[in-house]
């Protein structure tokens, strides 16, 4: 069997990093995990080919090789993936969706075309899968209500994967989050208990990774790393002395949940192992909009204190916030910029509020009778207008949506925030001297640091070359480079890493305000033609 696997192209999102992937000299962000994870359950004398479109085009004469199409994709991949299935049937092919669009609305899928639908994980449908082709039978849905232990999951194919393509490699070590926002579509496919991959297996994932030739970020892609502290901590004390043995080839980086800023001894032990950057879902200051979200444990635990925790300690915040949310006062997003400048947090996702097929926001509100149709296939909640009819003025949302964003992505802004994120960071544990000295030896391989080099003196050329040479910023980029040398030089690294986040943030707010405009045109358009 010929199976051809196809990653859908993402539209261009906050996740997108393309401006900052070129900085690095990468083509995209991440590998799609779930689909080199489903590689591995195919039986092993088939042939794959994959083709993740966000990285390169399909290769010509792929659908004449192929006898079956895999596709795969998330809610926000929609536009992408629809007109692959109805290409793939349109040419005879048998086609195969998973993900979490074809668990969220299958029945879209399936009138696409698609003859298998997996809905769910596929660790415990693959073998129905299986069964079914090996007996003739031409469709087929397969689900299955119990989760799969993790401790099951294969090794995925990251062999199959063009390397050259990603800025970060992606690895789980659990699914699940023991939380239940209202607006997060996690409970809904991966349940509220987290199930967990044993360290040994996460070991052999990092190794696979390390001989193919990996040397550049790894991404844990938990839904909440420390979900489960022990089984997080039981991950770190194996992986900090494989990353000394190895040369420390990887910086990582992670989701967490704000209660990591209340447990020192936790983010100790992640800079042990090397993290750098930590997602977290701040998404409100207003405490009335946490509560109706059940964002508990952002109320349970104080904000500010953590996130600066978590930066003074040697973890960079990547934080997301949420405008619209039912009951919000006016003026949320001037909160928020003043939240995130008051705590020097440069990276930070702005979101419009959406509510995400399956989940209680989305049942909720469809009850409510204030659900829009035609705008269910919500996945990137900061590249989409509003798919529900909020409790205040959609106009006013939006425009503070838009004065969020033009105020925190503009460029001397992100930088001098980065600057005091660098400034209120500690110096590294090697500057220190808190390095662990447990019997391994933590110099670099001659061959990794060469690697490691090479690829960070092309990316400092080219960042350079657009905020040191032709921006008009040029000025601030060389005077706060130059001061964190004198009064953190440790940590120059982390700050140049986030002046080549920041290229996407720039160009990113210009394209969400013509976006949003043209969303605004097009409902006064709608009203116009209504009356």
């Amino acid at each position: 069997m010929k199976a051809l696997l196809i990653n859908p192209p993402f539209p261009t999102s906050f996740w997108s990093l393309k401006e900052s992937c070129q900085v690095y000299g990468t083509k995209v962000l991440a590998p799609p995990l779930g689909l080199i994870t489903m590689a591995s359950l195919l039986p092993p004398e088939w042939e794959l080919r994959l083709v993740d479109l966000n990285a390169r085009t399909l290769p010509e004469g792929a659908w004449d090789w192929a006898d079956l199409v895999m596709v795969t994709g998330m809610l926000v991949q929609r536009e992408g993936l629809l007109p692959l299935v109805r290409e793939a049937k349109a040419r005879g092919k048998a086609v195969v969706a998973g993900g979490p669009y074809a668990t969220s609305l299958p029945q879209e899928v399936l009138d696409a075309g698609a003859d298998f639908l997996f809905r769910g994980e596929v660790e415990n449908t693959m073998p129905l899968f299986l069964a079914a082709l090996a007996a003739g039978e031409k469709r087929g849905v397969f689900q299955e209500d119990a989760k799969p232990e993790m401790s099951g999951s294969p090794l995925p194919r990251f062999d199959i994967l063009d390397l050259d393509d990603y800025t970060v490699m992606s690895i789980q070590t659990s699914r699940g989050c023991p939380f239940d926002c209202e607006f997060c579509d996690v409970v809904n496919l991966y349940g509220r208990k987290p199930r967990y991959k044993k360290p040994e297996q996460v070991l052999t994932e990092l190794e696979t990774l390390y001989r193919l030739g990996w040397r550049r970020a790894i991404f844990v892609s938990d839904d909440n790393f420390i979900g489960n502290r022990q089984h997080a901590l039981s991950i770190l004390e194996q992986l900090t002395p494989w990353m000394k043995s190895h040369g420390e080839p990887y910086a990582f980086w992670t989701q967490a949940s704000l209660n990591l800023g209340q447990d020192l001894q936790l983010i100790d032990r992640m800079t042990a192992a090397n993290f750098s950057f930590i997602f977290v879902g701040v998404e409100s200051t207003d405490a009335a909009s946490l509560g109706l979200s059940r964002k508990y444990h952002n109320l349970r635990n104080p904000q500010a204190e953590s996130l600066k925790n978590i930066n003074k300690n040697g973890l960079s915040v990547v934080a997301s916030f949420i405008i619209g949310f039912d009951g919000e006062e006016k003026g949320a997003g001037e909160r928020i910029c003043a939240f995130v400048e008051e705590n020097h947090i440069p990276v930070v996702m702005v979101n419009l509020l959406q509510a995400a097929p399956q989940t209680s926001l989305w049942r909720r509100l469809k009850e409510e009778g204030r659900l829009l149709e035609g705008m269910h296939e919500a996945g990137d909640l900061s590249s989409r207008g509003m798919n529900f009819i909020p409790t205040r003025p959609a106009e006013e949302i939006m425009e503070e949506y838009l004065q969020a964003m033009a105020r925190l992505y503009e460029p001397t802004a992100f930088l001098q925030r980065a600057f005091q994120a660098i400034l209120h960071m500690r110096p590294t544990r090697r500057a220190l001297g808190i390095e662990e000295n447990r019997g391994i030896a933590s110099s670099r391989p001659a061959s990794n640091q060469k690697i490691i080099k090479e690829n960070g003196f092309l990316g400092l050329l080219r960042l350079i070359w657009r905020q040191g040479l032709r921006a008009p910023y040029r000025g601030q980029f060389w005077r706060q480079l130059a001061a964190v040398i004198r009064k953190n030089p440790s940590r120059k690294v982390r700050y140049l890493s986030y002046c080549g986040l920041g290229e996407t943030l720039f160009a990113y707010r210009e394209l969400m305000r013509r976006n949003l405009a043209s969303a605004r045109e097009d409902r006064q358009l709608e009203r116009q033609s209504a009356a």
